[in-house]
């Protein structure tokens, strides 16, 4: 979509089908969620990082001011004897997270005051992603070329270190083996169905922002084989590398590695730090991690806001094209979304991020509008027109497998399982024992509703602000922008002008 129209997330629809323009609008509303939310993970990374320095590290004893009598150290025998024995002790890991970083509240009620370290954090993560991408696609990449490949390097650092611990072939039987009982649970397939959409950033607009910037005559139809290869490789050994140090805990403290698995942030922010501090030499191996954690959140963090600011730019391009212009609308887009997230770093802070990402940043918010991208492009753009594009770009015909799933099978998948994600709602808890006053829900669902409702919304707007009988309305809405069906020599032909012009122009310039 993006390589063929040149176009944004938002814009491109203009081109393909008018009426299901609201899908680029919800699609960059749940990024500016996700802008907000994401880079929240990473100043919490560059504080244990930065903790990470000192000659002891503070999450592996209960000898600080923070620390509860119920705290345990599992540098001696005995305590560990006496966590597997009782349910009401906590991992020094666990409060280190909960009362040193967090300080914690009771509730969302209770707001408290802001953790000035985490701020400082917080403060040093925008300003690292403004100045990286400051300038557009050409500053980005060259970054990116050191952020998405050194994060390789640690990841393999951590599997050797991993796969050599003792108990790492119980952690990599539990990772490798499913729980048959398991795989009739609808909810585990939603769940998979989810990561998988948030992992290859499907439905927002981000990888029709990036073919933006591609040539016309780019292989647009290998480049997604090698997308779906890399990012499910990446997310395959790197379950080796986390599960073969979960294994190493739960031998050393004598449990089932069930007990130690998290998921969310405890995987990366207690499990993991508390395994790293049993190991030798842990400041070492708690620093590559934490390096590999921020150079990774950084890459997603660097994308989403790039591709909020090019469907802007695309949107406004007399306005946003203009030399500088660029560099103040991000640095507002950064001030806006850093002080609008000023109250998640509060000690009451976690209940709200955990709010926005169950809420506002949910799968089946991107479900919905998958559905809705797959209809209007399968059945109104038509699938038998997008066969013909791939190829006339590519050069290569694509499978007609593909053909079954623009038309039937994803709209169905992604419909079925938006259904089945409304009928096995569950309110948001926190630690699975606070439970949210009404009105915190309440706000929940309107973060929810605010992407979903844009589809149908910009569809009656459009139908109601046009001119002609309704159904001529409906015809001239679902019909591409004719203007643009250029042939392959007339394209080219542009590309090599946008070439030449950008290159003589400011580096503001974006697509």
């Amino acid at each position: 979509m993006g390589q063929y129209t040149q176009e944004g997330g938002i814009t491109c629809w203009r081109k393909l089908c008018p009426l299901a323009e609201g899908i680029g609008y919800g699609g960059q509303l749940i990024l500016l969620y996700s802008c907000m939310t994401y880079i929240i993970i990473l100043a919490w990374a560059l504080l244990y990082l930065v903790f990470s320095f000192s000659s002891q590290l503070p999450w592996s004893n209960c000898n600080n001011y923070w620390n509860t009598e119920d705290c345990v150290d599992f540098s001696t025998i005995n305590n560990t004897t006496k966590w597997t024995n009782q349910t009401d002790t906590t991992s020094a890991a666990t409060e280190f997270w909960e009362h040193r970083v967090l300080a914690i509240s009771g509730g969302i009620e209770e707001i408290g005051s802001i953790r000035w370290e985490v701020l400082l954090c917080l403060i040093a993560m925008w300003v690292t992603c403004y100045f990286c991408i400051w300038k557009g696609v050409k500053s980005t990449g060259k970054v990116v070329y050191f952020t998405a490949t050194f994060p390789y390097v640690m990841l393999f650092i951590l599997l050797i270190r991993g796969l050599s611990l003792p108990g790492a072939l119980q952690g990599v039987v539990f990772y490798l083996l499913p729980e048959p009982s398991r795989l009739t649970d609808p909810q585990v397939w939603m769940e998979a169905g989810a990561q998988i959409f948030f992992s290859y950033s499907v439905g927002v607009g981000s990888l029709t922002v990036l073919g933006s910037y591609n040539t016309y005559n780019n292989n647009c139809y290998k480049d997604c084989l090698w997308l779906c290869l890399l990012n499910s490789g990446t997310s395959v050994v790197a379950g080796f590398a986390v599960f073969s140090v979960l294994g190493f805990m739960a031998h050393e403290q004598g449990v089932d590695i069930a007990k130690v698995a998290e998921s969310g942030p405890g995987l990366a922010f207690i499990a993991y730090p508390q395994a790293v501090a049993m190991m030798p030499l842990p400041q070492l191996w708690s620093i590559c991690f934490f390096v590999m954690l921020i150079l990774l959140g950084l890459d997603t963090q660097f994308v989403a806001v790039e591709v909020v600011m090019t469907s802007i730019t695309d949107m406004f391009p007399t306005v946003m094209r203009r030399a500088g212009r660029r560099e103040r609308f991000l640095l507002l887009f950064c001030l806006i979304c850093f002080f609008s997230q000023l109250v998640m770093i509060t000690e009451g802070g976690m209940y709200v991020f955990q709010m926005f990402d169950y809420y506002a940043c949910n799968g089946a918010c991107i479900l919905f509008l998958c559905v809705f991208e797959t209809l209007a492009l399968g059945w109104m753009f038509g699938a038998d027109r997008m066969y013909d594009i791939i190829e006339d770009m590519s050069g290569v015909r694509a499978n007609s497998f593909f053909k079954i799933c623009w038309l039937y099978l994803t709209p169905l998948v992604s419909l079925g399982s938006f259904i089945c994600s409304l009928v096995k709602y569950q309110p948001l808890t926190f630690n699975r024992w606070y439970v949210y006053p009404d009105w915190a829900y309440m706000l929940g669902w309107v973060l929810a509703l605010s992407s979903i409702l844009l589809v149908p919304g910009w569809a009656l707007y459009k139908l109601s602000t046009g001119t002609g009988t309704l159904t001529q309305r409906f015809h001239h809405l679902c019909r591409p922008n004719l203007d643009y069906s250029l042939t392959q020599k007339t394209k080219v032909e542009l590309q090599h002008i946008r070439g030449e012009d950008l290159e003589h122009s400011p580096p503001v310039d974006t697509v």
